[in-house]
């Protein structure tokens, strides 16, 4: 009896589990995007555009499995942060963190609405074009030091220039950046 209870209770809390892991990645994709990763072979193309310094520090809006970050911290020695509103996909961040051990690394469950990004020396994201809006951009515009870069993956920015549109061939996606 005690163990059906038990048992019970353990599938409760798993189907649980589950649900709340599906509304967490419906909100994200609704909120900024779905998890698309960025292509591996984009990674050097958007850290050259972000022209990082060791100790600067570096911010994924919406990092979803974390690779963006860890790249960061380990090819330009900067504090690499990501932020991730979808838990299933930060608990995979976490783990690569704790694989990883590097300490220039950190993993954030937060809606990037609800961080200061005052201390960015760069910021990427990949964002669909109808959440890169006004708010988004206001947001960049109000808390972005001067001098801060802008990487945007695949979308550009509602009525800003972009400084470089980086898009070698027609089967590239194009990167934007942007200064502050």
């Amino acid at each position: 009896m005690i163990i059906s209870i038990v048992l019970y209770s353990l599938s409760m809390a798993f189907l649980l589990f589950i649900i709340v892991c599906g509304f967490s990645l419906i909100f994200s994709v609704l909120s900024f995007a779905p998890w698309v990763p960025s292509r591996g072979r984009d990674l050097e193309r958007i850290f050259k555009l972000a022209d990082l310094r060791p100790g600067q520090t570096f911010y994924d809006l919406g990092c979803g499995d974390g690779k963006v970050v860890i790249y960061a911290a380990n090819n330009y020695k900067v504090k690499a942060i990501g932020l991730e509103i979808s838990l299933p996909l930060y608990l995979v961040c976490k783990l690569r963190q704790a694989l990883n051990k590097q300490s220039n690394i950190e993993f954030k469950f937060k809606n990037l609405y609800k961080e200061n990004l005052s201390s960015a020396d760069a910021v990427y994201f990949f964002g669909m074009p109808h959440v890169l809006n006004e708010k988004f951009c206001s947001k960049l515009k109000r808390e972005l030091k001067p001098g801060a870069k802008v990487v945007s993956y695949s979308f550009k920015l509602h009525d800003w220039q972009p400084k470089i549109t980086d898009k070698p061939s027609e089967k590239d996606l194009p990167i934007y950046l942007y200064e502050m």
